[in-house]
């Protein structure tokens, strides 16, 4: 995993309420060997037509969405099943942050262990972000701290484990790899 700290980007709004994982990434595409490349899977549905042909009036099939690694969205992201597939393919696709006012919760903790900070934000930033797509957003997870080019900012919360190995670009095998030696030595000790 890429280690975050600090970033920034424009935004690309996606201000659909309800997305389900489903949508996110199709159950058709559970099978793939690997997360390499899944990004292509990305709302597919909404992306391509029945012929496989991009959509051009899409959001993501328009050139900025490539250079953003900020996706803002509407209520309730993440829901449905539990399928990490999900954050993969953000993250394969470019994304580090999804920004709205609520997620689901096991698509929150999906993200966060696959290296993608799921951002709750008021509801007063939210209507600025998506009235205005494409504005500079700064993300700063040391401080956890959000701000617009607009002079919006706002805190927002990580739970301190996930903050650290986000910090760290460690997943947690990589935590528990980490504390090899002290698992080695605990365990000789016994």
């Amino acid at each position: 995993m890429e280690k975050i700290l600090k970033f920034s980007s424009t935004t690309i709004n996606l201000p659909n309420e309800d997305i389900d994982t489903d949508q996110i990434v199709p159950a058709r595409f559970l099978t793939l060997p690997s997360k390499e490349g899944i990004g292509d899977c990305l709302f597919y549905d909404w992306r391509f037509d029945k012929l496989g042909h991009p959509i051009e009036d899409f959001v993501l099939n328009k050139p900025e969405a490539r250079n953003s690694s900020i996706l803002v969205a509407g209520n309730n992201f993440g829901c449905g099943s539990s399928r990490e597939h999900a954050p993969w393919a953000l993250v394969d696709f470019g994304f580090k942050a999804i920004i709205s006012t609520s997620f689901a919760d096991i698509f929150k903790n999906n993200a966060l262990k696959n290296g993608l900070i799921p951002i709750t934000v008021p509801e007063d930033i939210h209507k600025k972000l998506l009235g205005n797509e494409g504005l500079e957003v700064a993300v700063d997870l040391d401080n956890l701290k959000l701000e617009t080019e607009l002079g919006n900012s706002c805190s927002f919360s990580v739970d301190p484990f996930s903050r650290y190995c986000l910090m760290n670009g460690i997943d947690q095998l990589g935590y528990i790899l980490s504390q090899e030696l002290e698992i080695t030595n605990y365990e000789t000790s016994q």
